[in-house]
């Protein structure tokens, strides 16, 4: 048999054209830094370029990465699955994906009957909560929080509170709600009065019955806004009384990344009607999940509802060893140790760089944010934009976040070290100054 392999074109400039040519204008936006960067091999916490460069990506692909870039185990568990059978359609029975629906479920809570329905990303899954939360309960309403950002498709644009993720013709029935934000949250520090809001917002802009409420129980995007002690847990009361259920998005903040827990909303002890997942889940292999109690998803079996490759077994492969991986690593207690001792770090810098106004976050989800000045505090899109130019040349890769894009974001892979945390931050220090040279 004559075999032809594709022939692909590393050179730059090849790439840029051919990516100005034929990317649509949708697509445009997502080059981040002022000169585009190819990456062409990644292992572990790094990156290399195609120039040979080594960066340590804090970004993880857009939180995509859990385990770390190429991993042996997950590329070995997608290869050999690929190779029996590359894609089994959900109507047919495959053991791999039931053997992941059973894994995730005992993720979840005690106590309760977990049913799972895998998606291809986390968006789908978002449309699909949102789908099943007015299906069981017969209401249309649903609250998000402002700042929130819960995916790209129409329905999930619908719920994100950052105006410049939002398109026009999105579906209604959606009321937003103050983010508690401790930092710059319209009511400053504390839960009650955030939680009061939702109180007045059930009263005020929606019709009173909810189908529930959207939670990213450490918003991403938005900032890495942690939801402070007893505000999921009263929000899932207040909306429950309304007669509406308590969506978790763990799709950023789930799967051991914030140290202390496997998922974030079991910081405040809460459990969730239906819990949203996705990237990490798949550490770079598209899969999303929807995780629900039984009788919620139960009445979803009245009308047909799949997603094609939902539950392909080469990704649900790869996803049951990301699972293994974490747990024979111990990448959550790895997260929560690497995360403080970070943590530590960026407060030092906060100490000697007078443009960061504030730092916070937990585990490997954490975040700097950018001022004119303290007291203030008025975002400094400026200054982020000069410090995120400046870690590229120091070997760092991170995003800009935030309603503003006044913060640089940190969700790095699992695996990254103690020994990388120096690296890191004498590379961010570096940057804060070079990026203050070119204010002066």
């Amino acid at each position: 048999m004559n075999e032809h392999p594709l022939h692909t074109d590393w050179n730059f400039d090849s790439t840029a054209a051919r990516r100005d040519q034929y990317y649509a204008a949708s697509l445009t936006r997502f080059t981040p830094f002022r000169d585009p960067i190819v990456f062409k091999k990644g292992q572990g916490q790094y990156l290399w370029d195609t120039d040979g460069r080594k960066y340590t990506d804090l970004l993880g692909m857009n939180v995509c990465i859990s385990v770390g870039h190429s991993h042996p185990r997950v590329v070995a568990a997608a290869m050999e699955q690929a190779q029996e059978l590359t894609h089994c359609t959900t109507m047919f029975y495959h053991p791999t994906p039931a053997h992941l629906a059973e894994e995730l479920a005992a993720t979840m809570p005690k106590g309760h009957d977990w049913v799972v329905h895998l998606t291809n990303s986390g968006s789908e899954a978002i449309d699909l909560a949102m789908t099943m939360a007015r299906t069981y309960t017969g209401n249309l309403d649903l609250l998000a929080l402002r700042t929130a950002y819960h995916g790209p498709t129409a329905a999930a644009q619908s719920i994100t509170g950052i105006a410049g993720w939002r398109h026009p013709g999105m579906p209604g029935n959606v009321a937003f709600v103050p983010e508690p934000n401790q930092y710059r949250g319209i009511f400053g520090e504390g839960t009650a009065p955030y939680l009061d809001e939702i109180t007045r917002t059930i009263q005020t802009a929606t019709s009173g019955k909810l189908a529930g409420i959207f939670v990213e129980s450490v918003q991403g995007y938005g900032g890495i806004i942690a939801m402070p002690p007893g505000y999921m847990s009263g929000a899932a009361d207040r909306v429950r009384a309304a007669g509406g259920l308590y969506i978790a998005d763990e799709v950023q903040s789930g799967f051991g990344r914030t140290g202390d827990h496997f998922w974030g909303f079991e910081a405040d002890g809460v459990v969730p009607d239906i819990v949203v997942m996705a990237k990490g889940l798949g550490n770079g292999f598209p899969i999303g999940a929807v995780v629900a109690k039984k009788d919620v998803a139960a009445p979803m079996a009245e009308k047909f509802m799949f997603h094609t490759y939902g539950a392909n077994p080469t990704s649900a492969a790869a996803a049951r060893a990301v699972l293994a991986v974490m747990r024979d690593e111990g990448l959550q207690e790895n997260a929560h140790k690497v995360g403080a001792k970070l943590l530590e770090r960026l407060q030092d810098l906060k100490d000697k760089h007078s443009a960061i106004g504030d730092v916070r976050g937990k585990g490997l989800m954490l975040a700097l944010e950018f001022v004119t000045d303290r007291d203030s505090k008025t975002p400094d899109k400026e200054m982020t934009a000069e410090v995120f130019e400046a870690c590229r040349a120091e070997g760092i890769i991170l995003s800009k976040s935030g309603p503003f894009q006044q913060c640089l974001r940190m969700v790095p892979p699992l695996c990254l070290s103690q020994e990388d945390v120096d690296h890191v931050t004498t590379s961010l220090d570096g940057a804060l100054s070079a990026a203050a040279k070119l204010r002066r």
